[in-house]
């Protein structure tokens, strides 16, 4: 199953929204991410959250259930997002995708990525789209592919320590069993030589930040 979270940053290009989002995909607007469904006219499975960014009015012109409102008080130990997170895994999804994720605030942007991290434990996908960029976390021992078209830009950043065994093929600059440095810019702004790219990692964690024409 798959399930698409609206949180309550920035979208700049919500057509790419419109062409990515399916009938059957559960939707989930975590808090004043409903407002983005109101802007395209989506009608969110559930709302989870403390409700302190949305008005009874844009409630209202939703019009969703009572009891596919979740809400938390404001004193809580997690994000409205991380709360979207857990409720999407819960009901059984394997694929989940972020729309709204980043912007506005860098604490919350930030948190929003290192969410993926933590999810990876869980043998979840889960990506976010931003415009023309999409984000994963590629864990170790593990390998990803990513299609797109050649000039297409991939940036690779290790995070929580070094990334070892990192082989790249189908871009410009490969690497087999290679060494990313956490903290070094080693990884940034490599190209698609191919449409299709594959990401090899045996230890360590690595944001994958693809960037598309």
């Amino acid at each position: 199953m798959r399930s698409i979270l609206f949180a309550n940053g920035s979208i700049s290009n919500p057509e790419i929204i419109t062409a990515t989002i399916r009938t059957d995909d559960f939707v989930i607007a975590a808090d004043g991410g409903a407002r983005h469904c109101l802007t395209m006219d989506i009608t969110p499975d559930v709302i989870i959250g403390d409700f302190d960014s949305l008005t009874e009015k844009e409630l209202n012109r939703l019009n969703i259930p009572e009891e596919n409102l979740i809400r938390y008080p404001a004193a809580k130990d997690k994000t409205d997002l991380q709360l979207a997170i857990e409720l999407a895994v819960d009901r059984g999804a394997n694929e989940i995708i972020l729309f709204g994720a980043l912007g506005g605030r860098w604490d919350m942007s930030l948190a929003n990525i290192l969410l993926m991290a933590s999810l990876e434990k869980k043998n979840t996908a889960i990506s976010i789209i931003d415009g023309k960029e999409e984000i994963r976390i590629l864990k170790g021992r593990n390998q990803i592919t990513l299609s797109g078209k050649t000039g297409n830009i991939l940036s690779l950043i290790p995070i929580g320590g070094d990334a070892t065994g990192v082989t790249l093929s189908g871009l410009i600059y490969s690497l087999e069993d290679g060494t990313l440095k956490f903290g070094d810019s080693r990884g940034i702004s490599n190209k698609f030589a191919e449409d299709k790219v594959t990401i090899q990692l045996k230890q360590g964690l690595l944001i994958c930040i693809h960037t598309h024409k």
